[in-house]
């Protein structure tokens, strides 16, 4: 896992989570890997892993079970809610990135909309 300076690590791991389970790759039920092998597998701190896992079972997306590990425990509900969430997100950075170019937002619309269409023909 490649990981970028701009945000907390911590963070990273739990939007990979989110996105994995957006993806239908993680589901409910399904068990992750243990904080320790985790912090080896992407070779980082595990107090960042425990830091990651803690807030997930805040969010309620994962239910650790001692003796047992760590499972996925978000359902189909909260799963469209992190698809709305992360895109906005994305939408709202795309957009705040093109207005820092100086570009109106009706000509961001327009090379969207010749994008789209490029990728059709494609």
């Amino acid at each position: 896992m490649d990981f970028d300076n701009s945000q907390p690590i911590y963070m990273q791991i739990i939007d990979e989570y989110k996105k994995s389970i957006i993806r239908n790759e993680l589901k409910k039920g399904d068990k992750i890997p243990s904080q320790r092998e985790y912090a080896q597998m992407v070779r980082v701190n595990p107090n960042t892993v425990q830091r990651a896992y803690r807030e997930m079972e805040s969010m309620n997306m994962v239910e650790t079970l001692r003796g047992q590990g760590t499972f996925i425990i978000a359902g189909e509900q909260m799963r469209e809610l992190m698809v709305k969430d992360m895109a906005g997100k994305l939408m709202k950075h795309f957009i705040s990135e093109m207005r820092s170019l100086g570009y109106e937002d009706m000509v961001t619309l327009d090379m969207l909309k010749h994008e789209f269409e490029s990728l059709e023909d494609e």
